[in-house]
């Protein structure tokens, strides 16, 4: 096995060896696997213009793969929105730092982190998985990287985010700001194409106001996003640290595997990180499946926390179960 292949696969390794003896039976029992497709699913509100562009990909029989990146590339380049790409809110030093990561249907995936003066981290990271043997770039080797597979320097500082990170400076206590639905920094996004293949992609700048250098788990296999073409693919949203300390959307399709429907194996996974911390003040996270059958659902730990759908017959956003009023 190449090195490649094993960063991959390893993180099911351990998983698979507790599972084994009920992962078939489990997923086929509750599982239906006549399957919706196409579909396709992405975090909060601006998933359903993210959703429209992914849907000219797949009503034409377009792969999923395409899909994930057209789609969430819109949202990159929407100088409005302050959590993902070009306006996206600063770290402390008003640098504006982008994390992303993509995933197909056969465990390809690549990834970038702490990349600057890109537009599209995420087609940086599939640029990534397709052009070299390495799963994840970093800063300045991701920088380079991207310029010479010929992507542009850009300005990702709007003349608006300035503004918020200077306002924030001239605080007292320079308190990060909370991640909530008013403030939340992910756009993850799910789909299933007419073949039946699914892939994802995720993408951010990160928690506003950040410690520079910060990486949360968007860029992150497993953490931010996983795929499994057997079983389904989950991503995730909210406070980085504490997805990653779960690996949760691994876990979550884990969850599948045993049986669990998208929507519980989200819950479960809120549940963890509810074991995880004794002090759950702020600690918004939110997690989106979707499984082989194309059944989806969300969970979130604080109310707020919704996700975009699309397919033949629906285009709506829907509000997520949750943990806890705010």
């Amino acid at each position: 096995m190449d090195r490649r292949k094993f960063v991959r696969i390893s993180a099911i390794g351990s998983a698979a060896v507790v599972l084994d003896s009920c992962t078939n039976t489990n997923a086929q029992t509750n599982v239906n696997f006549t399957q919706t497709k196409p579909i396709v699913v992405s975090t909060w509100k601006p998933g359903l213009i993210a959703n429209k562009e992914a849907w000219n990909v797949l009503k034409n029989n377009g792969k999923s793969l395409d899909a994930v990146e057209s789609g969430v590339k819109t949202i990159e380049s929407d100088v409005n929105n302050k959590s993902v790409g070009i306006g996206g809110l600063p770290d402390r030093n008003g640098i504006v730092t982008l994390d992303a990561c993509i995933m197909d249907h056969q465990y390809n995936c690549g990834s970038v982190a702490f990349l600057q003066d890109i537009e599209h981290p995420i087609s940086v990271a599939r640029k990534v998985m397709e052009d070299t043997p390495h799963v994840m770039l970093c800063g300045k080797g991701a920088l380079d990287f991207a310029i010479d597979k010929g992507f542009k320097k850009t300005n990702l500082l709007t003349p608006e985010a300035e503004s918020d990170w200077k306002k924030w400076v001239a605080t007292q206590n320079k308190k990060l700001p909370e991640i909530n639905h008013e403030n939340h920094d992910t756009i993850g996004m799910l789909a299933i194409d007419s073949d039946g293949d699914i892939s994802g992609a995720c993408t951010t700048s990160g928690w506003a106001y950040k410690l520079h250098g910060r990486v949360g788990d968007s860029p992150i296999i497993g953490a931010g996003l996983y795929v499994d073409n057997e079983i389904g693919a989950a991503c995730a949203t909210g406070i980085g640290e504490a997805i990653i300390k779960i690996t949760g959307s691994h876990l979550v399709v884990e969850l599948m595997r045993q049986g669990l429907n998208p929507e519980n194996a989200c819950y479960e996974a809120v549940q963890r990180i509810k074991k995880v911390y004794s002090n759950l003040k702020d600690m918004q996270v939110g997690f989106l499946a979707i499984n082989k059958a194309g059944q989806h659902g969300g969970y979130s730990m604080y109310a707020g926390f919704n996700y975009a759908l699309k397919d033949n017959n629906n285009e709506e956003l829907i509000d997520a179960k949750y943990e806890m009023e705010w």
